[in-house]
């Protein structure tokens, strides 16, 4: 079946046109026809978490997610976080809290946080630790994870009460 679809995708802000077999998941895509290898493949069965995007704002695996199915929504990969050399908060507090070991869950986990901080903004520690309980680390031990997302989630929470005052 070499039929193939010609998808438009609003990845990053930017309109991209491929085309792709229907078969073909949306991390592949992001990986081999758009470049941005940011997203990592691991376990192929959505249980890792190492491919999480956003999608229309919400944490999605990619690799189960046909490439179709993203087409007329927003994809987010962890190259939206920052701008050029400029980290962006949340990665500013991966990096503060060492987070992060070898690095290879981390675009998933940046993605689950940037996701999850921006629908629970006020999220408690339980809360943090349990919405990162669904993607896999072999190397941190979740710790530092959960200290760097509550951390950005309470900076963001000062800047907004500032930027409010």
């Amino acid at each position: 079946m070499n039929d193939k679809v010609l998808l438009s995708l609003d990845v990053n802000g930017s309109e991209h046109e491929v085309l792709v077999e229907p078969r073909r998941t949306l991390a592949d895509v992001l990986r081999h026809d758009l470049e941005l290898t940011g997203t990592h493949i691991a376990c192929e069965h959505g249980v890792c978490g190492a491919c999480t995007v956003l999608v229309d704002g919400a944490p999605v695996r990619s690799c189960l997610m046909f490439a179709a199915q993203a087409e007329g929504r927003g994809v987010r990969t962890v190259e939206s976080l920052g701008r050029g050399d400029e980290l962006s908060d949340l990665q500013r507090a991966f990096t503060e809290h060492h987070a992060l070991q070898c690095g290879f869950c981390t675009p998933g986990f940046l993605m689950l946080a940037e996701g999850f901080l921006a629908a629970r903004p006020d999220a408690s520690r339980a809360e943090i630790r349990e919405a990162v309980s669904s993607n896999l680390c072999r190397c941190t031990g979740y710790q530092t994870i959960v200290d760097a997302i509550e951390d950005c989630a309470a900076r963001r929470r000062a800047a907004e009460r500032t930027r409010s005052a």
